[in-house]
């Protein structure tokens, strides 16, 4: 007798289904417009680890963070989507080669604006879930009421790391760090957001002012599992030509694949007002709904089912 994987998670895909109707339903009542764009671009963001896949001469998104600011650029000030994005080498009880993500950009505001937006699209959600304020998280128990705390990259390195932030960088160890010191700790019972990353690890987000060594770029712990990533969108398209031109070439010196410019993304920048943007998965929300530690139980197919 064959018994469906599909049938000993229906809980939790009943539960993805209600969570995506709350994060539609939260951006539809601030009135963000739903947007639709392609997945097979010309050429992706050249950025650090994440490796696209190629798609008949042209690659599936990594993310639709190129289009959809070019859509900001085109004067739509509130946009948010949900779709597939694809990222070759990814696959671990956390990760899939095709996942789900939400993105949403807002005109106007930056990433400590962002950083309360999330909190209450989190909580959002978790209401029209049905879903306690305090829910349970691999034998601990996480308050989601916000607001919820903050904490500087340095200061989580200096509490959690084996080494400082700075010892860490002049080693070339500060995602190893970061990855097996710190993650583990964060948001272990109340979400919280770690910001301030060193300017190095984001091509996108802005810096800064005044401490030019920073990025104005946030991530969201829960239970110790990332959850998001966000920033104040960089809108200087010389500057982002740069770090684009450095990373490609950083990239041909690895051996990776160097993706040609995203030469449309680039020239529509320049018309770009201040804005910030968000990155959140979809997959990783519902794990820590669900109580789960494997981002198999939250999917209809794993790849090895296909």
């Amino acid at each position: 007798m064959t018994t469906f994987r599909q049938s000993q998670i229906a809980r939790n895909l009943r539960l993805r289904a209600a969570i995506i109707r709350g994060v539609r339903d939260f951006f539809h009542e601030r009135n963000f417009l739903e947007v639709e764009t392609p997945l097979r671009i010309p050429a992706p963001a050249p950025e650090p680890h994440i490796h696209a896949c190629p798609a008949d001469g042209w690659y599936l998104h990594t993310s639709p963070e190129l289009c959809m600011k070019r859509l900001i650029a085109a004067g739509y000030p509130k946009i948010f989507q949900i779709c597939k994005c694809f990222r070759r080498k990814e696959r671990g009880r956390r990760h899939l080669e095709e996942f789900s993500m939400l993105e949403w950009y807002e005109a106007g505001i930056t990433y400590k604006e962002l950083m309360t937006q999330t909190g209450e699209l989190i909580d959002f959600v978790r209401q029209r879930a049905g879903l306690a304020d305090v829910i349970p998280y691999q034998g601990h128990n996480i308050t989601l009421a916000p607001p919820w705390p903050e904490m500087t990259v340095a200061a989580a390195f200096d509490q959690y790391g084996a080494m400082n932030m700075t010892t860490a960088l002049a080693a070339d160890r500060f995602e190893e760090v970061l990855a097996f010191d710190i993650e583990p700790h964060l948001g272990i019972n109340r979400p919280v957001f770690l910001h301030e990353y060193p300017a190095a690890f984001n091509t996108l987000a802005a810096l800064i002012p005044g401490r030019p060594e920073f990025s104005q770029r946030f991530e969201l712990y829960m239970g110790g599992v990332e959850i998001c990533n966000g920033f104040t969108e960089l809108t200087d398209a010389a500057e982002q030509r740069q770090r684009f031109v450095q990373e490609k070439e950083r990239r041909e010196k690895t051996g990776q694949t160097a993706y040609p410019l995203p030469e449309q993304f680039l020239r529509d920048l320049a018309l770009m007002p201040p804005a910030a943007g968000n990155a959140l998965g979809i997959d990783r929300l519902v794990m820590i709904f669900c109580d789960t530690a494997s981002i198999d139980d939250v999917v209809a197919f794993t790849p090895e089912e296909l």
